[in-house]
């Protein structure tokens, strides 16, 4: 698995290809209800395509993490699947970085 505390208070996912998202997806979901005080970066940097399913989880997780305050940041979104996030309308919805160290960097400034 691909999950890591990279400090006290921010989980950092290397996200599978499909079809483990989903697997990883219920795995992070479930660590971030257990400790309730986390935010969560998403490497997508292995990730080729994301399926509705797949979506349809992360966007559960994110209204669990902002529901306690806390952000989802997704990072190294390669440009097909960004095409994904542009044409569902979800790029407004989650917050995309270029790569690793700036969405933790947004959010160790921000903490």
């Amino acid at each position: 698995m691909g999950i890591q505390n990279w400090s006290e208070d921010i989980i950092l996912v290397d996200m599978p290809q499909e079809p483990e998202i989903g697997d990883e997806l219920n795995t992070i979901t479930e660590i971030a209800r257990d400790r309730g005080d986390c935010d969560v970066v998403i490497d997508f940097s292995r990730v080729d395509i994301v399926t509705s399913s797949s979506l349809s989880k992360l966007l559960k997780l994110r209204k669990l993490l902002a529901d306690c305050g806390h952000r989802l940041v997704f990072c190294s979104v390669a440009p097909a699947t960004r095409g994904i996030f542009t044409i569902t309308g979800l790029d407004g919805i989650f917050e995309i970085a270029d790569d690793k160290f700036v969405a933790l960097a947004s959010l160790q400034m921000i903490n």
